[in-house]
């Protein structure tokens, strides 16, 4: 595990981006696309208008980015409340990516078969595949979740389905979810996190007891480098 600790939320915004725009190239050496799982959550804007500033947006290769989400809320992809219109209203829609390399997980579909839609789709690309995504970005709530895997819930049980869709009763809404099934099968797992709120739970999630029912991100843990990118504030009770 790499933990990278940043001063601030935005130096942290920075230095990842300089991370991902030298690891996609790194991919992109050895092969001719990189495949991309995107997060939810404010420090991903923060990121995503950072790729899209002039600053950035040719340090990658756009057109060999193959995008994918962790998780969605079960609302239509004009609701504020969705994952990728933040992300396609703030960074992809800027960019070169061809829209077929851009799998949206579809809240017009019926939750469940839009889970089982999105699943086919991953095995398409990962199937005899010594791993999954090249690259999983994934944050953390102030509860211990990542991606829809909340305490408690049947999400974070699950060993065998990369998506499922369930009903999280606290938030009285559906959601599509990769499970960490899939996610431990890829290259390089990213967590940021920032900001005092996250600092006790990111000393359990990474130096308590496991308990990955009470912590879901304790679940992700994956063949491939983990590396955690926090700011000093919530690395303050490390």
């Amino acid at each position: 595990m790499n933990i990278h600790i940043a001063k601030t939320k935005n130096d942290l915004v920075v230095e990842f981006a300089n991370w991902l725009v030298s690891e996609i190239e790194k991919v992109l050496f050895k092969g001719n696309r990189c495949t991309l799982a995107l997060s939810g959550g404010s420090t991903p804007i923060d990121l995503f208008k950072l790729l899209a500033s002039d600053k950035y947006i040719n340090k990658i290769d756009w057109t060999k980015l193959h995008i994918f989400w962790g998780d969605e809320r079960y609302v239509p992809f004009s609701d504020d409340l969705n994952n990728a219109k933040h992300a396609c209203d703030i960074l992809l829609n800027h960019v070169p990516i061809p829209a077929e390399q851009i799998h949206i997980m579809d809240t017009s579909l019926d939750a469940e078969i839009s889970a089982a839609k999105y699943e086919e789709t991953l095995h398409s690309y990962f199937d005899n595949e010594p791993t999954s995504f090249d690259i999983v970005m994934l944050g953390m709530g102030d509860d211990g979740h990542t991606l829809s895997l909340f305490p408690g819930a049947v999400s974070v049980a699950e060993e065998t389905k990369w998506t499922m869709s369930f009903y999280l009763e606290i938030q009285k809404m559906k959601r599509i979810t990769l499970t960490s099934v899939i996610v431990n099968k890829a290259a390089a797992v990213c967590f940021l996190a920032a900001g005092l709120g996250k600092a006790h739970i990111l000393k359990e999630v990474l130096q308590g007891e496991y308990r990955p029912l009470l912590f879901p991100s304790q679940k992700i843990k994956p063949i491939g480098e983990l590396y955690w990118f926090v700011d000093a504030d919530a690395a303050s009770a490390l």
